[in-house]
């Protein structure tokens, strides 16, 4: 078929990359230029720790205290849009037990499933995301956070997952290199972590070798379609015909799905990341600061530090009050890591795509013939690119699908 993808992050490279090896002629539209899209400045992870999803138990709570305040770890940008009240009165009605026991096996299916085909591909494009498979420490300075921490690794056995809690001493045990300053951790071996900007880098070589066509700097305007299909994509740089569209279009995929009549909530969750180069001496594994929702990555002597969960809408302005904290926690962990608030132009921001039940939306179109949604991963785009693609390229081709897909509907 010929297959026309509109994202060019890591869900639509992911999608392009499984479609063309089955021989589909494939076409990637990208409204940006490539180059800083959410998939390269995020933290790395590939994370089936990850298994709760966002909106779960206490999550309301702690947002409501947190959501007035421009320097905490979750902000929301006060705003008059339909859109965000929708969205946060699905998210209220999700963020409970009942939701999380319904969902979590549905995200754990989905997180393993990935996390084995990211390192096939790793290994199949000769190491070039610089995988590792060191897992991840989730760190923590106090009791309360300590005992959570704890019932979640106790969760994690039930898929199957090990996460030993550690003393202070075992964490600083496995940080040979720099001082560790905790009360405690969760380590999680299943977890691994890559080099976001190599990935896509290799990713964009490797589907631009196979004949994949990519074409950046064009915007989606419209669909045009006779009965139920979609025969054109409409850009502002020319039209594309097509027998089958992905939309894979990250923190945009609201907008382009209703041009398509298809109605999704999503919010757009911006993070900031700073990247320290050159490190004498550095972290062995990467680590979040639960406490203050900071995410670590040692990528060879690079450093990458990151956080926050700002609902501002489609915004990329960086604001210093909110990166100054994630940098001060990174130095409160590591008292002798010593990094430096950088200048605003050195700091990076991207927009995570996230729904309101914390699971991404992947299936066809309930009104179309051909077309299929890859969207709404919020914090684990990395984690779930392989399997989202997989998943997508049995969609398309109508194969039985590797895992259960219900959960993931496009309406639900």
């Amino acid at each position: 078929m010929n297959i026309v993808i509109v994202g060019g992050g890591v869900i639509g490279f992911s999608c392009a990359y499984y479609l063309r090896k089955e021989g589909h002629e494939v076409t990637i539209i990208e409204r940006g230029s490539g180059t800083n899209n959410c998939s390269f400045g995020n933290a790395g992870y590939i994370s089936p720790s990850h298994f709760i999803p966002l909106a779960s138990p206490g999550i309301v709570a702690q947002g409501l205290r947190w959501m007035l305040s421009s320097t905490s770890p979750f902000y929301i940008k006060p705003r008059l849009d339909t859109s965000l009240i929708k969205w946060g009165l699905k998210f209220y009605s999700m963020a409970n037990e009942k939701t999380v026991r319904k969902n979590a096996p549905h995200l754990n299916n989905i997180l393993q499933l990935s996390r084995n085909l990211m390192i096939d591909l790793d290994q199949e494009l000769n190491h070039g995301f610089q995988l590792e498979t060191k897992g991840c420490l989730m760190l923590y300075k106090s009791a309360e956070t300590g005992h959570h921490e704890a019932e979640l690794a106790h969760e994690a056995k039930k898929y199957s997952m090990e996460a030993p809690v550690l003393s202070k001493e075992e964490v600083q045990a496995m940080e040979p290199d720099v001082e560790v300053d905790v009360l405690g951790g969760v380590y999680f071996p299943v977890d691994c972590h890559l080099h976001p900007v190599r990935m896509m880098e290799t990713l964009t070589q490797k589907c631009q070798e196979m004949g994949v066509r990519i074409v950046f700097g064009a915007e989606v305007l419209n669909f045009e379609t006779k009965n139920n299909t979609v025969i054109s994509v409409i850009t502002d740089t020319g039209k594309f015909n097509t027998d089958h569209v992905v939309v894979a279009a990250g923190s945009w995929l609201e907008v382009i799905s209703q041009k398509l009549g298809i109605n999704i909530l999503l919010q757009p969750g911006k993070g900031y990341s700073v990247t320290y180069g050159d490190r004498q001496k550095n972290l062995s594994h990467p680590a979040i600061l639960v406490d203050d929702r900071v995410a670590m990555t040692p990528m060879g002597s690079e450093l990458r530090v990151g956080g926050t969960m700002e609902l501002c809408g489609i915004d990329h302005d960086i604001n210093m009050n909110r990166v100054k904290p994630i940098i001060s926690a990174a130095n409160d962990y590591y008292p002798n890591i010593h990094l430096e608030v950088p200048p605003k132009e050195k700091v990076w921001s991207g927009l995570r795509p996230c729904s309101p039940d914390g699971l991404p939306y992947i299936g066809n179109s309930p009104h179309h013939a051909n077309v299929t949604i890859a969207g709404g991963h919020a914090m684990v785009g990395i984690s779930l690119a392989a399997g989202t693609g997989l998943l997508v390229r049995q969609l398309v081709q109508k194969e039985k699908t590797e895992i259960p897909m219900e959960a993931f509907r496009v309406e639900r």
